[in-house]
């Protein structure tokens, strides 16, 4: 399961600056009325700060351990809060929601357009009348221009991480070598963890059409969290659907 070893890790490398603009854009579209389910919510960051601030709220991962972190992240906020086991594309068992997210391009590790459709069918599936869909994916000039030789090292008194970005197989993808070192001081030595990630995007006319296969209408699409319009170098477009 991606992640696995790595929750801990991505959980303290991430940008925590992003959940705020995240919650921003959330806050810019949503009611403190709807039910909200975050999909592919991770280690629940964005989970805790939409409790922090009252909005009705669960969650959503494939993996355990990200989960395992996300009750961690809520048990001094809403220890009650539901958290759910499930893949995007299957969703069998899910209630029914007024909206849900999908943030940090989680859709772009799904691996080809039938399996994107699938998710977007999925979500119209789960949503309410007059609901709502808000995600974000990176763009094509992410992937082909600016990840292409990307290096990103850290490392304290007891970790090590390096990334490196490549271009994928598939146009508009990217494969993200991934390699964390740890300290373990009962061997006196450093146990390392390795995955490779991989993300595809497709052109914001693919994204469109198939929303509206979905079902979706009024399909509104910006860059910078909502904020500005998009342009050739936008690196991240961000979606506000409603359910027809």
């Amino acid at each position: 399961m991606i992640y696995q070893e790595f929750a801990k890790f991505y959980d303290e490398l991430f940008d925590e600056t992003m959940y705020d603009q995240w919650l921003s854009f959330v806050k810019a579209n949503v009611s403190k009325n709807d039910s909200i389910m975050d999909m592919a919510c991770g280690t629940g960051r964005l989970l805790a700060l939409l409790a922090a601030q009252n909005y009705n709220v669960c969650g959503m991962d494939l993996s355990e351990d990200m989960l395992t972190l996300a009750e961690e992240h809520l048990r001094d906020i809403k220890p009650d809060m539901p958290l759910i086991q499930g893949d995007m594309t299957e969703m069998e068992g899910i209630p029914n929601f007024d909206v849900i997210t999908c943030f940090d391009d989680s859709l772009c590790y799904l691996p080809d357009q039938n399996i994107l459709q699938t998710a977007f069918e999925k979500v119209y599936e789960h949503l309410n009348d007059d609901g709502q869909f808000l995600f974000d994916v990176i763009t094509p000039y992410q992937t082909d221009v600016v990840y292409p030789g990307y290096m990103y090292n850290y490392h304290d008194d007891s970790n090590a991480f390096m990334w490196q970005s490549y271009l994928g197989d598939e146009d508009h993808s990217v494969e993200h070598d991934l390699v964390f070192f740890k300290y373990n001081e009962s061997i006196n030595a450093y146990d390392q963890f390795s995955e490779i990630h991989l993300e595809r995007t497709y052109k914001v006319d693919i994204y469109i059409d198939l929303l509206k296969n979905a079902g979706f209408k009024d399909i509104k699409v910006s860059a910078n969290f909502g904020k500005d319009e998009i342009t050739d170098t936008t690196t991240r477009w961000f979606f506000v659907c409603k359910k027809g």
